[in-house]
């Protein structure tokens, strides 16, 4: 299979059950309370941690504008696309994902709320996403370079 095509796939993939979960809470009212881990809707009007809710009608606009931004970066610095390929297709699945909430919903919708010895921030499967991709590409600025300097 070809890598582009298998990039997108992962990206639909993630994409399509991070909607169909939102859809569910929203609509199926699904909830759990657990000892450590609960699922329940929340609407986040802001960004992480709520920040910039002030700006709540305009955050759609500005992270779409961010979007394309990066694509058009991405566009002239092809060699950084072939690199970082998987945690761009991650970090494009969630935060689209995210971004359709703002459009569907007016807010992200929010469901894993951990509690387990410390209260966390109420965040979903496409936030998981964003996290795993910055982490891959942290790791591959931080182990890629000493593969290169041996």
């Amino acid at each position: 299979m070809n890598k582009t095509v298998l990039l997108f796939l992962i990206f639909l993939t993630i994409f399509i059950i991070d909607q169909a979960i939102k859809y569910a809470f929203v609509y199926n009212n699904w909830g759990y309370e657990g000892s450590c881990l609960s699922f329940q809707l929340a609407y986040n009007y802001g960004v992480a941690f709520s920040m910039f809710s002030f700006l709540k009608e305009y955050l759609k606009y500005i992270q779409l504008a961010l979007v394309f931004i990066g694509v058009i970066y991405l566009y002239f610095n092809k060699d950084v696309l072939k690199e970082y390929a998987l945690p761009i297709s991650l970090l494009f699945a969630g935060g689209l994902s995210n971004i359709l909430d703002r459009f569907t919903y007016e807010a992200v919708v929010d469901y894993i709320y951990w509690h387990c010895g410390f209260e966390f921030a109420i965040f979903n499967l496409a936030d998981m996403i964003i996290n795993l991709a910055v982490g891959i590409i942290i790791y591959k600025q931080i182990w890629g370079k000493n593969k290169e300097e041996a």
